[in-house]
């Protein structure tokens, strides 16, 4: 079981010393003597929580904790400030700013570990949260929503000089006629399977999966040439096909996919709609072609 992660910042070593005993049996710890260096710190380990000194020599608390609420990868991080005097015209702007408490020095050992473990456990529920609204019910897959923001966002990179981007856009063939001859239970059970061979090839953590609405799916590919991203595309569509699964009312007989695929490459501006206009366009040309194959834009 991976242990949260608690990023403590203190100017004061001696400080870090006490949380770090305090902390250390039921956490993994990281450590910062500064606020550009907790700063660093959290951008690029994303720890769970963060206990932040008020009072520290260059970017103060408040200053880091401003810099963190502003950054996307930083944000949703709780951060509890110490420090050895709370007025209520400090811990009022601290809390504007984003924190989510106050722990004051000299530590109190059970006052700390009690309001780490609080906090950590809000943010557990949250972060569940989140992720059940980035998700499609039926599936599982992420939801049309979450789709649009990160096709926004990968189209920006790509935009700005970042590897080719590919995208591609599924279809379930004679999805209706599979409705109206296998029922609604069953249909729901084929877009399952089909949203489940979708997920296997795409093993990067940057690969997205998603419903596009219907009986539609989309997976957005970075980094992933228009050779790879044909593939992938073939991968999924033969996954699907070697299944098996009856369709009495299609004429291959079983249930089977028809792919869309389309990629930009670095430097190359696009929008979402244009990117998935493409994708959408070859998908066309592939049901126009007769069904159950993959064509590349």
């Amino acid at each position: 079981m991976t242990l949260p992660t608690v990023l403590i910042v203190d100017d004061e070593p001696h400080i870090i010393d006490i949380a770090s005993g305090v902390l250390s049996a039921d956490y993994d710890l990281l450590f910062a003597l500064n606020g550009d260096r907790a700063i660093e710190l959290a951008t690029g380990q994303s720890p769970d929580l963060i206990l932040l000194d008020v009072t520290m020599p260059g970017r103060d608390g408040f200053d880091v904790c401003r810099a963190l609420k502003q950054h996307p990868d930083t944000a949703s991080i709780p951060v509890i400030f110490v420090t050895g005097r709370i007025d209520p015209e400090d811990e009022t702007r601290g809390l504007e700013i984003g924190a989510v408490d106050y722990v004051s020095k000299p530590i109190t050992p059970a006052i700390l570990r009690a309001r780490v473990r609080n906090h950590l456990e809000l943010k557990q529920i949250r972060d569940h949260l989140a992720r059940l609204a980035m998700r499609d019910g039926l599936t599982g897959l992420f939801n049309r929503r979450h789709l649009d923001q990160t096709l926004q966002q990968e189209c920006e990179r790509v935009g700005r000089g970042g590897k080719d981007l590919s995208l591609l856009m599924i279809d379930v063939d004679h999805f209706k006629r599979y409705n109206d001859s296998m029922g609604h239970q069953a249909g729901d059970d084929c877009l399952r399977h089909v949203g489940a061979a979708l997920q296997r090839p795409l093993h990067r953590k940057t690969d997205l999966a998603a419903r596009y609405g219907g009986e539609e799916f989309v997976a957005v590919l970075p980094a992933t040439s228009a050779g790879e991203a044909f593939r992938m595309a073939e991968a999924i569509r033969l996954s699907v096909w070697d299944a098996a699964l009856p369709h009495p009312d299609s004429p291959f007989g079983r249930v089977s996919l028809s792919v869309g695929v389309a990629t930009v490459s670095g430097g190359t501006r696009v929008t979402p709609d244009g990117l998935l206009g493409r994708a959408d366009a070859a998908l066309y040309r592939a049901k126009a072609e007769g069904r159950n194959r993959s064509v590349a834009a």
